[in-house]
């Protein structure tokens, strides 16, 4: 029997709702600083495919979450594309060489990289319950494209938004490298278990309407059309953070089965504006779930009753923040799975 969560995904409004956390197999867990410190860095955990199924696994033990998200990072595909990719201590991910300086034709593809990452697919799918579904994910072109343009994250993505405005015929270019991998990728992922999908935008929010339709919109759609050709069956989730406004165009223009929502969005106002019976997932402030408290059991309550008959999985706006006390997710869980009414 499939999980709620994938009954969700499908357009199945539950009893109760599914719930999982953007980053739940992280840094917020002891279990998982304990196998960071003796795997090294993250690149290497994310490379060891059994120390990777082992992180993705942990939060389903300890709270029994309905969606498990594979333990990777969203810098894959540029690092198959052929870009150097290191992770440096308290400042993030660099790529090298940046293509703000380099032409996309001197990066030498490395489609081997990916392979790990399908045997850790693999391996958290033969342990997983059937009840719990397994998500695979990749980042949408536009955000994996501001990363391999200025070789790491900004405020505003200007040095890509820039290269894009000044040529937009090479910026096409690279946008279509990246949407042929990810589709591989994504493919690749669900033949080796994956049960659905999630195309993070991180940094769609950064765009004028227009660069949004050119740069988030058409290329999403395009990864949608050509997943559904091989794999029809398989739910894809789209999580275009910061678009605002531009929600309703997105759900209706990509084709995506479910709409991931920011915690900038008014929940009342999603559920009213998107497309009937489309279904969502979010959109709790993590920062909320740092605080605790009566005020994160009202913002839950909220949600829950803001989407009473839509599909709706119960997830964060964002990533769970490293700080956040185990006490907080348990407390947070009991008042979701707490019978409503």
């Amino acid at each position: 029997m499939p999980g709620s969560l994938l009954e969700t995904l499908k357009g199945k409004v539950t009893s109760q709702r599914p719930v999982w956390l953007m980053r739940q197999a992280g840094r917020y867990l002891p279990e998982y600083r304990a196998l960071r410190a003796e795997k090294g860095g993250f690149l290497d955990l994310v490379y060891d495919s059994a120390a990777a199924a082992e992180v993705t696994l942990q939060p389903i033990r300890r709270f029994g979450f309905e969606g498990a998200i594979l333990f990777s990072d969203i810098l894959i595909v540029p690092y198959a594309m052929g870009q150097d990719l290191r992770f440096v201590a308290g400042e993030g991910p660099r790529l090298s060489p940046t293509l703000v300086d380099h032409a996309l034709d001197e990066l030498s593809a490395v489609p081997e990289r990916l392979e790990p990452i399908y045997r850790t697919v693999t391996m958290v799918k033969e342990q997983l319950s059937s009840e719990t579904t397994l998500l695979g994910f990749a980042g949408s072109p536009w955000t994996v494209a501001t990363y391999m343009v200025a070789g790491q994250g900004s405020r505003d993505q200007h040095i890509a938004r820039k290269q894009a405005y000044a040529d937009p015929q090479a910026f096409g270019e690279l946008i279509q490298q990246i949407i042929d991998i990810t589709v591989t990728y994504l493919r690749g992922q669900i033949d080796a278990g994956a049960e659905a999908v999630q195309l993070f935008d991180s940094w769609a929010g950064s765009l004028s309407p227009a660069q949004f339709e050119r740069w988030v919109i058409a290329p999403n759609a395009q990864i949608v059309e050509r997943l559904k050709e091989s794999h029809p069956d398989t739910p894809i989730i789209g999580f275009p953070k910061g678009a605002g406004a531009k929600l309703p165009a997105y759900a209706r223009e990509t084709g995506v089965d479910a709409l991931g929502l920011d915690e900038t969005i008014n929940p009342e106002w999603a559920a009213r504006e998107l497309p009937d019976n489309l279904p969502v997932q979010g959109n709790f402030d993590p920062l909320l779930l740092l605080a605790g408290g009566a005020e994160m059991e009202q913002g839950a309550r909220r949600i829950l009753s803001a989407f009473e008959g839509r599909p709706h999985i119960f997830n964060l706006g964002h990533g769970i923040d490293k700080e956040t006390p185990i006490a907080h997710v348990e407390a947070l869980l009991a008042a979701i799975r707490q019978p409503q009414g």
